[in-house]
This record gives structure tokens, sequence and C-alpha cells, in this order.
């Protein structure tokens, strides 16, 4: 079991994967709405992975990913992206991301990327 973090501005999206996560036994530790939170929750929680969104206000994922992995260089990250977000994709691999799920996504491929990060 491992503890979570998910960082997604769309209350939807982070109840659908907390449902996912915690379905398979994970612990969800915390939710952030925009990319500050995500890296103050992780700095406060120390996940053993997170789920990041690409897109949100203030700060948006790729500016979390890059102040968390700068703070805890081995930080396991999951890029969640709508679909055409190529780009920034790839600039979140280069950043360190380990795995990512494109939207609309299915539990599958959600345990699937988490799991892969995790080992």
């Amino acid at each position: 079991m491992a503890k979570i973090l998910i960082v997604d501005d769309s209350k939807m999206s982070r109840k659908m994967l907390r449902n996912v996560l915690e379905g398979i036994g994970h612990d969800i530790i915390a939710e952030a709405g925009n990319g500050q939170e995500g890296v103050e929750l992780y700095k406060q929680h120390r996940p053993d992975a997170v789920t990041m969104d690409i897109t949100m206000p203030q700060m948006d994922g790729l500016g979390c990913l890059k102040e968390i992995k700068e703070w805890d260089p081995d930080a396991r990250v999951v890029m969640v992206t709508a679909a055409g977000q190529s780009s920034k994709l790839m600039e979140a691999l280069k950043l360190g991301a380990k795995e990512f799920i494109c939207k609309p996504y299915e539990p599958e491929q959600v345990i699937n990327a988490i799991n892969e990060v995790l080992k």
C-alpha cells in the first residue's frame, strides 16, 4: 500500500482517481487543487507517489513537478494529461515525471501507471 497525493484542479478527476487508487488498497493522504498546494502538500506529507494534472490555475503541473523534483529528486510523479498536450507531456518527462495517463482514462491505465512508478 502506498501513500499517494492527487494534484488536480478538477474535483471530479480527483474523486475518480481516489476511487480507483483506494480500490486497489492505496492511501490517498492529500488532495491539492493547484500546483502551489501540490508543492506544499508534497513537502508536508512526503507521499510515495503523486498524480499530477498538467493544466491547473496558479501553478500548472509542470511548475509543480519542477519544484517537487528540486526538493526531492526521487519523487515519483504520474502526469495526467488531456489529449493534444504532447509538447507539455514531453517537457514533463524531461523534468522527471515517471509515467503519464491521458484523459479520458480507464481505471486499468491509472493502476498500471501507479504500479510502474512504485516498482
